[in-house]
């Protein structure tokens, strides 16, 4: 099941942006660029009032048990995240209540197991970037951006931007020169064994969901020879009541945070 940790683990939360068009000269600056783009995925204002998000949708992965594997991503500020993929009734899930993480693996023969972050997987959720993603009030944040050129990614011409976390992280995000999207973000990690290694992930097909740009394909980069890992989002829910027991250790009677899952309605995809 180590594909699924690292989907889950790399997904750095409601990045994107669409619909702006500008410049595509080096000579913009990081800030210029990085305002661009927040203007482009919907402006920081509308992106402050947002508190929770819900994304469904199914991953795709070569290494998945069968082709399609539902899941459901629960978002709260400022850090707690809930992800949890159905394989035929078996559920696995992964929680981060801001502070720790756990996983939970189908039943087998009694109570499911669950096992707690490890220190390189609780670095790593610590460090995400939350609901806004690395640009969006960065320097609020203690961060600093810097330009490093032009790349050719996903055949488009894009702005690599350097980013500097307040925790020392250093992460790298490409932003389209044409559309000013977020068409890729690195971001270190670990390998199996601990080992320093980069997790990639490419962004794309963006969708308006309540005024704000939202990617409904996200790719994490396989192994040589394999393709890209997919998630596709089929519906997302802004601002959906989400309890807060559902970022709780799992265990417990309401671990499962039922509300959210039964919200009769979800923002639309124009």
């Amino acid at each position: 099941m180590g594909w699924i940790v690292a989907a889950a683990l790399a997904i750095p939360l409601a990045a994107g942006a669409a619909g702006a068009g500008g410049a595509t000269s080096v000579e913009l600056t990081a800030e210029q660029v990085v305002e661009k783009n927040v203007a482009a995925r919907g402006g920081a204002e509308a992106w402050r009032k947002i508190d929770t998000m819900v994304w469904f949708g199914h991953l795709e992965s070569d290494r998945a048990p069968i082709p399609n594997l539902p899941f459901v991503l629960q978002q709260m500020r400022p850090n707690k995240t809930r992800f949890e993929i159905d394989n035929m009734g078996h559920r696995t899930v992964r929680v981060f209540d801001g502070r720790s993480g756990w996983t939970v693996h189908p039943e087998r023969r009694g109570a499911p197991d669950v096992k707690g972050y490890t220190p390189q997987e609780t670095t790593f959720a610590l460090r995400s970037p939350g609901l806004d993603g690395p640009l969006i009030d960065y320097q609020a944040k203690g961060g600093t951006v810097a330009l490093e050129g032009l790349e050719q990614i996903e055949g488009h011409k894009a702005f690599r931007l350097k980013v500097q976390l307040a925790s020392g992280e250093t992460d790298h995000v490409w932003v389209d020169a044409a559309t000013f999207l977020e068409v890729r973000y690195d971001r270190p990690s670990y390998g199996p064994t601990g080992t320093p290694a980069t997790v990639t992930v490419f962004y794309g097909d963006y969708k308006t969901v309540d005024g704000l740009q939202i990617p409904s394909v996200v790719e994490t980069s396989g192994a040589a020879g394999q393709r890209r890992d997919r998630m596709l989002i089929d519906r997302f829910m802004p601002n959906a009541p989400l309890d807060e027991r559902a970022f709780a250790r799992p265990g417990g009677a309401s671990r499962r945070g039922g509300a959210a899952m039964e919200a009769p309605r979800a923002s639309g995809l124009q």
